[in-house]
């Protein structure tokens, strides 16, 4: 199940299912509602975004209201998270699905918006979104290549080639507007050469793996997966929450992986990784590719949890499709 295309003039809520809105400050927030006015499209907030307590989140019942509200009002038709945090999966047995599913909506976030995402598509069928939250729009350079896969995926009907951006960033943009590091982008790497089409799963992996062993992890069997981890991530720790994902049901039956951009603080390497990856002899039947622009980096591609990839693979070609 997948909803509506969005349109010029429809309306996009915004709402906080992780930290407040009271975490982004005014100018960044203005600049974000102008980015996604210029696409075409209305703003609205949800009653409860900018609610905050002790964590920077706010009550269960406040953010299932947002989401509940968000659903069922029939002029709204994509909505998008503020930001990410810890805490998303706290609504996940609080959520009516059935209103989810009554009521398709284009949701998009990334992060621990993972727990949420893969939660909805599991229990509804609905397609679902990995990409900017509403503060990823109040970047104020070096965000075209992310407005343009969000635009692509969102509003447009064809697959879409995943070409690598021009260049990257790692840096706080959020602090210093004006005082931004670019670094050239090489494009994704091949671990392990191959072809696969499937469904695809994931988004963050330290949160997806949150969901193991719950009514709210998708079914791993056919799935193209989309993996990445942030700077609290360690070659290590990725190391074994790959392998906790590898043990779970359905995995033998798992078609390709595609591994997003590591953040500079997690001292990931093309060789820690493509170490990593010989050691998992599950993996070995299946094509493997890295760095591609998704992740806790920018610029980021917008992807469909749900959807579908294509993944052709070979040492000195990296081809990656998506689509609904």
């Amino acid at each position: 199940m997948k909803a509506a295309k969005l349109q010029t003039g429809d309306e996009i809520r915004i709402v906080s299912p992780s930290r407040s809105l009271s975490m982004i400050s005014e100018a960044n927030r203005a600049l974000a509602v102008e980015r996604l006015e210029q696409m075409g499209f209305k703003v609205s907030f949800g009653q409860n975004v900018s609610e905050s307590d002790k964590f920077i989140s706010s009550s269960i019942a406040s953010r299932v209201e947002d989401l509940h509200d968000a659903f069922r009002d029939p002029q709204v038709k994509g909505i998008l998270t503020t930001i990410g945090g810890f805490n998303a999966n706290q609504l996940l047995r609080h959520l009516d699905y059935s209103i989810i599913a009554a009521n398709p909506k284009r949701l998009c976030g990334y992060s621990d918006i993972t727990a949420l995402s893969n939660a909805i598509y599991a229990q509804t069928g609905l397609i679902t979104y990995t990409g900017p939250h509403f503060s990823t729009f109040g970047m104020r350079h070096g965000n075209e290549y992310t407005a343009e896969y969000f635009q692509q995926l969102m509003m447009q009907a064809d697959p879409i080639l995943v070409e690598p951006s021009g260049a990257w960033s790692d840096d706080p943009w959020y602090l210093d507007q004006e005082k931004r590091v670019f670094d050239p982008n090489v494009g994704p790497y091949s671990i392990i050469e191959g072809e696969a089409h499937g469904t695809l799963i994931g988004g963050n992996l330290c949160t997806l793996n949150l969901l193991q062993g719950t009514e709210f992890m998708p079914n791993l069997a056919g799935a193209v997966l989309f993996l990445e981890d942030d700077y609290e991530s360690s070659p290590a720790t990725f190391d074994r929450d790959l392998q906790s994902l590898i043990h779970q049901p359905g995995f033998g039956q798992v078609r390709g992986i595609v591994i997003g951009r590591f953040q500079r603080e997690s001292h990931m390497t093309k060789e820690l990784l493509t170490q990593i990856i010989a050691t998992k002899q599950e993996l070995q039947r299946i094509p493997v590719i890295a760095d591609v622009d998704f992740g806790h980096t920018t610029p980021m591609i917008t992807f469909p949890v749900g959807g579908q990839a294509v993944l052709k693979a070979s040492q000195d070609k990296v081809r990656l499709t998506i689509s609904e």
